[in-house]
């Protein structure tokens, strides 16, 4: 329960009272700042509390922003404030304040805009939610007041509400041809009770299925898939308008939206690869292939962006090219469109599935992603060259965290300390891209079973430890990450095509799907600023390098049938700890409460 303060003097006819309850509130008035400090005391410590001016005039929607928003401690808008338990100490100090400088005296003017200017002299941070056409004022007078109800009628809170749900920032077939719609389905479910993450397990339900149908391999079963694919990514769509629209963010449903996507997509990969096995073509190296392309580009995505998170003296001719492009309106749609981001990119699998094979959905999948990588990498490289910034601590952090070393590259970085810092700041992204170049390339190049890939992973070893030794502060260091990421999916790739057995490639896009998981969940803790990963998760399942080295000495050691049977229980092993890792991080966690606003690319 949340409890909200009235505070100054009643005006008839207002219907404030009625707004706050309408959104939750318990309400209770205070004649002077001294009931208001008590009334306040007696909230208790755990549930949400605001201070709101009786005289207050405004939307029920500029209020539910400005109160109810979970993401925030201290949230204000014109003439209130509120505060999360994370945020009523602050809040308490600067009510004790205003009651010692105003003596307990009526109320005059607004106490909550006094506590909010006393919060910003504490240099307390307090979100403002951007109101746009709504109303928020407490009028000073009679006059006041009528403009601002006059105000208050020309515009609808619903249509704006309804509006603001969409995301600002679309992908070409998402804006035109999902949000129309989906904004609607979202407010039906907010209207009937139901939560994102409701909508966003329907949406994992329905994805499951369709790849259960594509999975049958009849041409029927592709069309259906390739209709549920849609209608999942619809659902998907949904619930983060929902999420928006009615203002319900958790810690868990951030998690669910980030990793349900992911898990849909490659899901029906695999259901693809599954149904053309059953038509007698075998295209899990193309499945693989595709799930290792579309998991680097996002990790080029995460690293980049968790590089310059917080960099200073931000200038780059390149960003201002950018930046007037996204100005003119058709270039911005040229340019959302061809990274492929995943409302085009699930069109274009549903409809390519529905109407063609398995494998050409695949190719056509893998040069689109290729393109998009490509065009996505060069623009992010030209970017950092050209940008005189000074990374931080926290952005190095970061780096070093997503880079997901084990204990074999941390040792040899610890070692290497001394010797890397004399070394050009570019040494870090050539190393790491040369070691995994020369355990993939061994990999393709020999037979399987030879003991070179062996050699080549032990270098692969030594090259990550160098390309970590030192804080990766560097223009180029956050191509760190999704270097080793190829190289250890792309090792694990080859060994099990060079396997050439039924079920390699199966097992290693397990393998690889549990680690990418594993990947992906390091990334949404350090969005959360819940920090990566416990350190024993990392060494219990070896870190890049470990695993690399694991699965190439399998490879030298065992026959093809015999790998095949590592590679799968291997990639069980990884999955249940990390799995249960991440579920009881995420279901018991104190991050923030967050919604993730869908992939950059």
């Amino acid at each position: 329960m949340s409890t909200a303060i009235l505070t100054g003097q009643p005006v008839p006819g207002s219907s404030i009272e009625a707004d706050l309850r309408s959104l939750g509130f318990a309400v209770r008035s205070a004649a002077d700042t001294a009931e208001a400090e008590t009334l306040l005391a007696a909230v208790p410590g755990e549930e949400r509390v605001a201070l709101v001016d009786a005289r207050f005039v405004g939307h029920v929607h500029a209020l539910r922003l400005g109160l109810t928003d979970p993401r925030f401690p201290l949230a204000a808008i014109p003439g209130a404030v509120t505060a999360q338990p994370a945020g009523r100490q602050a809040l308490t100090r600067a009510m004790a304040r205003e009651n010692s400088a105003g003596g307990g005296t009526t109320l005059v003017d607004s106490l909550a805009d006094r506590i909010l200017t006393a919060l910003d002299t504490d240099g307390t941070e307090v979100h403002r939610p951007e109101l746009g056409s709504l109303v928020a004022t407490v009028p000073a007078d009679p006059q006041a007041r009528n403009e601002a109800r006059q105000a208050l009628t020309e515009v609808d809170d619903e249509a704006v509400r309804l509006k603001s749900a969409v995301k600002s920032r679309d992908g070409f077939f998402t804006t035109y041809c999902i949000s129309p719609y989906s904004r609607y389905i979202a407010r039906w479910c907010a209207r009937r009770g139901l939560t994102p993450n409701q909508v966003t397990t329907a949406s994992l339900i329905t994805a499951l299925i369709a790849a259960a149908c594509a999975a049958t391999g009849t041409r029927g079963g592709f069309v259906a898939a390739g209709v549920l694919l849609i209608a999942s990514f619809v659902l998907d769509c949904t619930d983060g308008q929902l999420a928006r629209y009615s203002l319900q963010y958790s810690t868990l449903g951030a998690w669910l939206d980030a990793t349900f996507d992911r898990a849909k997509e490659y899901a029906y990969y695999a259901g693809l690869a599954l149904g053309a096995a059953r038509g007698g073509d075998d295209v899990w190296a193309l499945a693989l292939g595709a799930m290792v392309l579309q998991t680097c580009r996002h990790v080029v995505d995460f690293s980049f962006n968790e590089a310059n998170h917080d960099a200073t003296a931000n200038t780059s001719p390149t960003a201002a090219l950018s930046d007037k492009l996204d100005s003119v309106g058709w270039t911005v749609w040229v340019r959302r469109m061809i990274v492929l981001p995943i409302g085009e990119r699930w069109a274009m699998i549903a409809v390519l599935t529905a109407a063609t094979t398995p494998r050409i959905t695949f190719y056509a999948l893998l040069i689109g992603c290729a393109f998009a990588a490509t065009y996505t990498a060069a623009g992010r490289v030209l970017r950092s060259l050209t940008r005189k910034a000074r990374r931080t601590d926290r952005a190095a952090g970061a780096l070093a965290d997503l880079a997901d070393s084990g204990p074999l590259a941390q040792g040899f970085a610890e070692a290497l300390k001394k010797p890397a810092r004399g070394l050009p700041g570019f040494t870090a992204p050539v190393v790491a891209l040369l070691g995994g170049l020369a355990v993939v390339l061994t990999g393709a190049l020999t037979g399987f079973g030879a003991p070179w890939v062996i050699v080549a992973a032990v270098v692969y070893v030594l090259t990550s430890g160098l390309a970590v030794a030192r804080p990766l502060k560097g223009a180029l260091d956050w191509l760190v990450p999704p270097f080793l990421r190829a190289a250890e999916y792309g090792t694990v790739l080859v060994l099990a095509a060079r396997a050439d057995v039924n079920g390699a490639l199966p097992a290693a896009f397990g393998l690889v799907a549990a680690v990418a998981y594993h990947h992906y969940d390091t990334v949404y803790r350090i969005r959360g600023n819940a920090g990566a990963p416990p350190a024993w998760l990392v060494r219990s399942i070896g870190g890049h390098e470990g695993r690399t080295l694991l699965v190439t000495v399998l490879a030298a050691l065992l026959t093809a049938s015999q790998f095949t049977v590592a590679l799968t229980a291997l990639a069980v092993a990884v999955a249940l700890v990390v799995l249960v890792e991440s579920i009881r991080f995420w279901v018991s966690a104190g991050a923030p409460a967050v919604h993730d606003e869908g992939e950059p690319a």
